[in-house]
């Protein structure tokens, strides 16, 4: 168990944490939204799917976002088309299949942003445009994506009565995985 969130530990969510700003960027996101499934795991098909006049408006659609966002980036990362599912396997998955997909995403993300150097400059067209992004801005981007919207959906748990906010900030991540421990 991890002491300070009394949930059980992941597969590479506990093993000696480097100093990399990449890898504690790509450790923190892993957590962070394990972190939000575990909030999730207890709340009803009917509150996972509320509306909110809020980011994407419902917790399971603002979680389906944010792993298809991972997907879509770990494509570029790949220099590939990404094939997957937008929906999941079901218009409404459960909390576990979002986990599922979530650890096969992280995973392959992880991989990905290591394919290459940080500078490298990766391309991607997309109706008619053509987009160059390097590989460490592809890293930084999804990481700051999804905080932004895990932000929103700790609104939404909130506003479901849910007390207790799951741990979802760096220093937290920090406080709960401290140097040398």
């Amino acid at each position: 168990m991890d002491d300070r969130s009394g949930t059980a530990y992941r597969p590479g969510m506990n093993r000696p944490l480097s100093t990399d700003p990449a890898d504690v960027l790509l450790d923190f996101e892993d957590w962070a939204n394990h972190r939000m499934f575990d909030a999730c795991e207890p709340l009803s098909d009917e509150q996972l799917d509320r509306e909110f006049e809020m980011g994407l408006g419902t917790l399971r659609r603002t979680l389906k976002h944010n792993i298809g966002a991972m997907i879509g980036w770990t494509g570029l990362l790949e220099d590939s088309e990404p094939d997957f599912d937008p929906d999941f396997g079901g218009e409404s998955p459960s909390i576990d299949r979002l986990r599922s997909v979530h650890e096969d995403a992280m995973k392959a993300f992880r991989a990905g942003a290591r394919l290459g150097s940080f500078d490298d400059v990766l391309e991607r067209r997309r109706n008619e445009t053509t987009y160059r992004f390097t590989r460490g801005g592809v890293v930084t981007h999804v990481t700051t994506h999804s905080m932004h919207h895990r932000a929103q959906c700790l609104n939404m748990l909130r506003h479901l009565g849910v007390e207790t906010q799951p741990e979802s900030s760096v220093y937290q991540w920090m406080l709960a995985h401290p140097p040398g421990a």
